[in-house]
């Protein structure tokens, strides 16, 4: 075997290597959000905070992300990428012990901001390392790696939803789960991709806004994100609120949806080869139509769930399609791919304050009428990701490897 041969091989084994560190990873990071998810219910209560003040509560999110997303980029330059995403995922998965101690809605308002800034500064260092390992590879992952962060989902919320059942206190539980979720992370963050800039490599600017091409894109993202975050957030607390469920069975509702996110997105790679993004994102569009429909209209716990899951199926492999359109959308991908991620992290955020303003102003119904609206949107705004039809990696810029 010559030289050149072994190098290949070993290439290979580091880059098989290296896409499963980072799919431990997402997963990790999944995990905290499910974690967090199932216990809204009992953060409330205990904050003693209403339907609109929790709305409010959970605005802060988007905002400690979009104060602290463009710093993850100057972290990465400084550091190294695995360094960085190091820091960056043990913040995110300690910040999930904060909302629960909260004891009233100024508290809450403060430790969400920290956990949103954790939350998006880890999540664009775990997506730049995942785009670099697709095209290293030569063929489409993002999609199994959000698969992973939706099954890291479906675990936290399963195990919320437990503790949840037995009346566990969330504080208790929040605790454990961030120890044992910051050891996973760091485990992980060992096998990544070790870029690093080179020596007179200016850094990275901290605000740089999305080409004309990467809007619509964007905007299909931002109606599948919104559902997503609002279903994830939410449905816990419209089961118990307006279907008047126990607490167990709401938090079920959040495992029911990060269940089929996950089933689908894990398929969800060679569902689109054999499809196209187009077909399959409004195919997507309509399941979603039909699963928010159900939950407005569900007269029964069980028929409410099923809609939930139906719009997880709906909107599960969006994203990484609209990641894969906008890095062919113009002459520089990487900025696309990053306007596209902003607008579509940015909608999930926004979501569940949005939704608590709605059903403040009017009723957790109409919310989630609103949410079946947006979900039409995937099937009137699928032709715009026609470019991300599946014809080679996606494209974008990365620092060397040291």
């Amino acid at each position: 075997m010559s030289s050149r041969t072994v190098e290949t091989v070993y290439d290979r084994d580091r880059l098989r290597r290296a896409r499963i560190a980072v799919a431990a990873v997402f997963c990790v990071h999944g995990a905290v959000t499910g974690s967090f998810a199932t216990r809204i219910p009992w953060i409330q209560d205990h904050a003693g905070v209403s339907a609109g003040q929790l709305g409010l509560a959970l605005a802060f999110p988007a905002i400690g992300a979009s104060v602290a997303m463009p710093l993850a980029g100057t972290v990465s330059h400084r550091f190294g990428a695995r360094t960085a995403l190091r820091g960056l995922l043990a913040l995110w998965t300690l910040a999930l012990t904060l909302p629960a101690l909260s004891p009233n809605l100024v508290t809450l308002c403060l430790t969400l901001f920290v956990y949103g800034a954790t939350a998006g500064m880890s999540d664009v260092a775990m997506n730049a390392l995942g785009v670099e390992v697709e095209n290293r590879l030569d063929k489409s992952i993002m999609s199994g790696l959000h698969g992973m962060w939706s099954t890291g989902a479906l675990i936290g919320s399963a195990a919320g939803t437990l503790a949840a059942h037995l009346g566990g206190d969330a504080r208790l539980h929040h605790v454990l789960a961030a120890g044992v979720l910051t050891l996973l992370g760091l485990i992980a963050c060992q096998g990544v991709l070790d870029l690093r800039s080179a020596p007179d490599e200016e850094p990275p600017p901290r605000f740089a806004l999305p080409p004309r091409s990467a809007l619509l894109i964007g905007a299909v993202g931002f109606c599948a994100v919104f559902a997503e975050g609002a279903s994830l957030d939410w449905s816990a607390v419209y089961l118990r609120d307006v279907l008047d469920t126990s607490p167990g069975l709401a938090a079920a509702s959040t495992t029911a949806f990060a269940l089929t996110m996950a089933v689908a997105r894990l398929a969800g790679d060679k569902v689109i080869d054999r499809f196209g993004a187009v077909r399959t994102v409004r195919t997507g569009g309509v399941l979603a139509a039909a699963g928010g429909l159900l939950v407005v209209v569900a007269p029964h716990p069980a028929l409410a769930m099923g809609g939930f899951g139906l719009l997880g199926l709906g909107v599960s492999v969006v994203v990484p399609l609209a990641f894969a359109a906008a890095g062919r959308s113009g002459p520089n991908p990487s900025q696309a791919i990053a306007g596209v991620a902003t607008i579509t992290y940015t909608s999930g955020l926004i979501a569940p304050s949005a939704i608590g303003a709605v059903a403040d102003a009017t009723s957790l119904v109409v919310s989630f009428g609103l949410v079946t609206l947006l979900a039409c949107g995937l099937m009137v705004g699928a032709g715009v990701l026609r470019t991300g039809d599946r014809r080679g990696p996606a494209t974008a810029t990365a620092a060397p490897e040291a």
